[in-house]
């Protein structure tokens, strides 16, 4: 069995017993479960494991009643709680246990941002450190033994790097997973926390950014294709971002006569998804859209790789006024780092008129044998 060590795990137990509690968030079947468990088996019988989905767990979760929860996790050095964002008011909860029984270790587990459910946000502000687990990345994998070659490459851009996926050997098999997944998983919280009025136009705006995955995205356009209100296009695309779904990139610009300043760009958190949402799961490398498939991972990878620092930088894309654009810009301190992407190694990219603006920047174009 393939043992995937996660590149956020050195971080969060250097982040243990700060009188603090670490919440790890992240799509549903990322890992957050696997990952949580491994870190408490240090810790013998002075850890435990709850899944907050469990009725018999739910019912210790009273607000201002930290005792009730203390009854439950005992003289427990550490404990996860998992699926956290299933209890009511989990943020006021947390709080005041963490205020009464400091040096009790609290790991939570969210499979969407908790502010969804209970704006968990407010009431741990400065009582807890947060970590975001996606999907595999090429890095984990390849720790794993796991990785080959360009062929496995081109087979995470088209099932996606869930671990489940990438653990399966048989292909039909994988598929069936990605399917479930995608159906069955990943919709889960929006649903059960969110009125959705009309599911079919939630159901359409998913399927309309899958088709337009790298390019901008226009609210207006949205609104009238799918005969939904602009607040209601931005509401969903609230929750699907805060669900792990999908990411929004937004443009950087110093200069706003010269570049575009508003427009954002949605990229798919998991590949294997977007592609199950169009029902096109072919080889990637015989796709009129590999190119934008190829640019959604890249993206991703280096979202997944820089998650583990303390200051991630700002991921952004640029684009003037006339049509030229750089793929990704990622800004942090002061530092510009541009990126094209190319299916084909030997293409070739401009980053003129971007170095007029950007002249201290650092430029490179990736490709998929570049990656490898």
């Amino acid at each position: 069995m393939l043992i995937f060590k996660r590149i956020i795990e050195t971080r969060i137990r250097e982040s243990l017993f700060k009188k603090r509690a670490i919440l790890i968030f992240g799509p549903r079947q990322a890992g957050k479960t696997t990952l949580s468990r491994e870190i408490l088996k240090g810790f013998g019988n002075e850890g435990s494991y709850f899944n907050c989905e469990l009725v018999s767990v739910r019912k210790y979760f009273e607000v201002g009643n930290p005792d009730l929860l203390k009854s439950m996790v005992g003289d427990k050095k550490i404990v996860v709680f998992d699926e956290a964002q299933t209890i009511q008011n989990i943020g006021a909860i947390l709080k005041v246990f963490i205020d009464t029984y400091p040096d009790t270790q609290i790991i939570a587990t969210g499979s969407s941002s908790f502010d969804l459910a209970n704006k968990i946000n407010e009431p741990l502000t400065g009582r807890s450190f947060e970590f975001v687990l996606y999907p595999l990345s090429v890095y984990e994998i390849k720790e794993a033994n796991a990785l080959v070659g360009k062929k496995d490459l081109l087979e995470f851009m088209r099932l996606g790097t869930y671990p489940a996926v990438v653990v399966e050997k048989n292909i039909e098999k994988k598929e069936d997973i990605l399917k479930n997944l995608a159906t069955n998983y990943l919709y889960k919280d929006i649903y059960t926390f969110e009125s959705i009025k009309n599911p079919t136009i939630f159901e359409n705006l998913i399927k309309l950014l899958s088709f337009q995955m790298g390019s901008l995205v226009s609210i207006n356009e949205l609104s009238i294709e799918l005969g939904a209100s602009r607040p209601t296009i931005n509401k969903y695309l609230r929750l699907l971002e805060q669900s792990y779904i999908i990411k929004i990139i937004r443009s950087f610009s110093n200069n706003p006569r010269k570049e575009i300043k508003k427009a954002f760009k949605v990229y798919f958190i998991d590949l294997g998804v977007r592609n199950a949402v169009i029902d096109n799961v072919s080889l990637v490398e015989n796709r009129n859209d590999k190119g934008a498939i190829f640019e959604n991972f890249f993206i991703m990878e280096r979202i997944k790789n820089t998650s583990v620092k303390s200051f991630s930088p700002n991921f952004m894309f640029w684009k003037d006024r006339v049509g030229r654009e750089v793929d990704l810009v990622e800004y942090l301190n002061g530092e510009v780092l541009a990126y094209e992407c190319k299916w084909n190694a030997d293409s070739e990219h401009n980053f003129k008129e971007f170095l007029k603006l950007y002249p201290k920047a650092k430029t490179e174009v990736v490709s998929p044998d570049k990656m490898l």
